[in-house]
């Protein structure tokens, strides 16, 4: 019934057209769930303060600063991915918690962790690339 006491007709579901698997890959890109934003947020930023204290270390090895220890690039590069893994991991872990659902209580999981992890592995390539194939060779000598 209406507000003046008149009944309504009902309404006709109308037929919806099922999406394309490109269409619902599109719509998931530009509404990603908030938990993923703060994972790559998180992933990113590690990434890129480690890869720009690599990118100095390699700058100044390329131009003949001598460092103690002498040339340990594939070192740095070791322990920059597991620094962007580990330290991505857990700020990912504090920052995104399970969904609060009836109780209200706000909860963290092995899996707010793994989310971070997950992310951390691409993102921490990708800015080797960034580093060592775009950057390094338009700094370079």
């Amino acid at each position: 019934m209406s507000d003046q006491g008149e009944p309504t007709a009902p309404r006709t579901p109308r037929k919806m057209r099922p999406r394309s698997a490109l269409e619902v890959r599109w719509r998931q890109l530009r509404n990603p769930p908030p938990p993923v934003v703060r994972a790559v947020v998180a992933d990113t930023a590690v990434a890129l303060a480690g890869g720009l204290l690599l990118l100095l270390y390699d700058l100044a090895l390329t131009r003949g600063v001598p460092l103690p220890g002498g040339d340990l690039r594939t070192l740095a590069i070791g322990i920059y991915v597991i620094v962007v893994l580990a330290v991505g991991t857990l700020l990912t872990y504090l920052w995104v918690p399970l969904p609060s659902g009836a109780s209200g209580v706000r909860r963290r999981s092995a899996w707010s962790g793994l989310l971070g992890l997950f992310a951390a592995l691409p993102i921490a390539y990708l800015m080797l690339v960034l580093i060592f194939q775009v950057l390094g060779p338009l700094l370079g000598p």
